[in-house]
């Protein structure tokens, strides 16, 4: 989760990513910044976000970024 955040940070260091879960539904990520996230990850941790997967349910949090990342890994 420590690695995941501080991606998030790097990519968007003016949100507070920790404790928010609406970072789609409040417009604080537009849909550049889920493809740069989305880009990042897939390098960082070895996995595929497919088109599938980008829906705002498994970006509106960490926690849900992070599920989504270990359901990829397994």
């Amino acid at each position: 989760m420590e690695e995941l955040l501080k991606l998030l940070k790097k990519i968007k260091p003016e949100v507070n990513f920790e404790g928010n879960e609406h970072l789609i539904d409040n417009e604080e990520l537009d849909s550049f910044d889920i493809v740069s996230i989305v880009s990042a990850i897939n390098d960082e941790f070895d996995i595929e976000i497919g088109a599938g997967d980008i829906v705002p349910e498994n970006f509106n949090s960490v926690q849900a970024m992070y599920e989504l990342i270990q359901k990829l890994e397994d």
